[in-house]
């Protein structure tokens, strides 16, 4: 095994967009939040909440540098996640 270690420059102006990203869909989450959708209001914020976790996976943690396995784990692990998440709405909708 070698010991190279693989430096990735990312350009300010990739952390720039998705900073301004990030902020947009923060304000878009509080939108949501105000108006009145019903159940509707959790579903959205949750869509939102996906979408930023994944713009910080991919980005910030350089995700998108990694090989496939460890991105195969951390789908594995979100699909885990999201189907507790279903069970847990769904117990809670039926009581």
């Amino acid at each position: 095994m070698s010991n190279e270690t693989h430096q990735h420059i990312v350009k300010y102006r990739t952390y720039v967009i998705v900073l301004l990203t990030l902020l947009l869909l923060t304000g878009f989450s509080v939108f949501i939040s105000e108006i009145n959708l019903g159940r509707l209001a959790i579903a959205g914020a949750l869509i939102v909440a996906s979408v930023k976790s994944a713009l910080v996976l991919w980005h910030f943690m350089h995700l998108k540098y990694e090989n496939r396995l460890i991105i195969l784990m951390v789908v594995l692990v979100l699909f885990v996640f999201f189907v507790v998440l279903v069970i847990t709405f769904l117990d809670y909708r039926f009581q």
